[in-house]
């Protein structure tokens, strides 16, 4: 089966981080998204990826190219970026004769069992439940469990299932005649093409549809869900604890992900934080957080933050010697 991942987004939600580097390429957990959802990918024995890339593309080739030599790799520009159903349609020649077509968005940690996914007899969407479907693309189901309707943030939502941005496709010649037909047509939704509407077009040309619920499903292109995905894969079994006994003065509270070259002292670090490369903390707590590569942090503290690569934040620092009935407020 052959991957293709869009990471052509801007990332407008996640500026100032999305400035110099792709959304894919935000650290979490100790290495780049993308890199989370490539090695998940070829754990189940996926060796060929299609990316299309747009904005700071280059940054993902060299990032690719560098940390994953031996995948088989396809690089696809969008050109302008009309929508998630434009990016795939500018790739529809690199699957459109696959067998079958796995589909995963950039920005979209989920957890699901893929093997189940990939066994699934009918062109398969992963979905969740969710409280508020107006803001995602929602798939209606009949009665016996098929898709009959899927539509992009619709005002009156008729499910509450949401497109979590994981698909399994049957067909990839049909997906592919569908995308040609929304952008013939100049079918757009929200001054997009979205793929929604190249599904809706198979499903009335008999394309046969199921739901797969994932277990946990984190859209990465918000802050708040950004930390979220972070301590949640922090705390997967898999992932790799390692002692750290060689900061002076400093409390280590797991789960952490710390770097290579990474100076800390004198601080309290943890849970659920990250720490990039060459990072220094001095006089620091922090927790829930994903401190950037080469970031230096003196008399801070940090909860529920996020601090880019090569950044500098220095707090106050007070020496004090308070008698009695004294009250001190640095709050303001």
């Amino acid at each position: 089966m052959k991957a293709l991942i869009p990471v052509a987004g801007m990332g407008a939600r996640l500026r100032p981080h999305t400035h110099t580097q792709p959304k894919a390429l935000v650290p979490i957990a100790g290495k780049a998204m993308l890199g989370h959802i490539i090695e998940r990918l070829q754990a189940t024995g996926i060796t060929q990826f299609v990316f299309v890339i747009g904005y700071l593309g280059e940054k993902i080739m060299h990032y690719v190219q560098r940390k994953y030599p031996h995948i088989q790799a396809e690089f696809v520009v969008q050109q302008p970026r009309e929508g998630l159903g434009h990016a795939l349609w500018a790739a529809r020649e690199t699957f459109r004769h696959e067998q079958d077509l796995l589909i995963q968005l950039g920005d979209t940690i989920v957890d699901v069992d893929l093997q189940q996914l990939f066994a699934a007899e009918h062109t398969t969407l992963a979905v969740k439940m969710v409280k508020t479907p107006t803001l995602f693309g929602i798939a209606e189901l009949d009665a016996e469990g098929f898709i009959t309707k899927v539509v992009e943030k619709p005002k009156i939502p008729k499910s509450n299932f949401a497109l979590v941005g994981l698909y399994k496709i049957n067909n990839p010649a049909n997906l592919a005649e569908a995308l040609e037909h929304i952008i013939a047509q100049d079918i757009r939704t929200q001054n997009e093409y979205h793929l929604t509407d190249a599904l809706m077009h198979m499903i009335q040309s008999g394309e046969k549809m199921v739901p797969l619920t994932v277990d946990h499903w984190f859209d990465c292109g918000r802050k708040d869900t950004l930390l979220q995905a972070n301590a949640t894969l922090l705390n997967r079994p898999e992932f790799k604890r390692t002692e750290h006994l060689d900061f002076p003065n400093t409390i280590i509270i797991p789960p952490v992900s710390i770097g290579k070259g990474v100076h800390i002292s004198n601080s309290i670090v943890g849970p659920n934080v990250a720490i990039g490369e060459g990072a220094i903390l001095n006089y620091t707590i922090v927790r829930n957080s994903i401190i950037g590569g080469y970031a230096e942090l003196g008399y801070a503290v940090l909860e529920d933050s996020l601090v880019g690569s090569d950044s500098a934040l220095k707090g106050l620092s007070q020496r004090l010697n308070i008698g009695d009935s004294t009250e001190i407020d640095f709050s303001h």
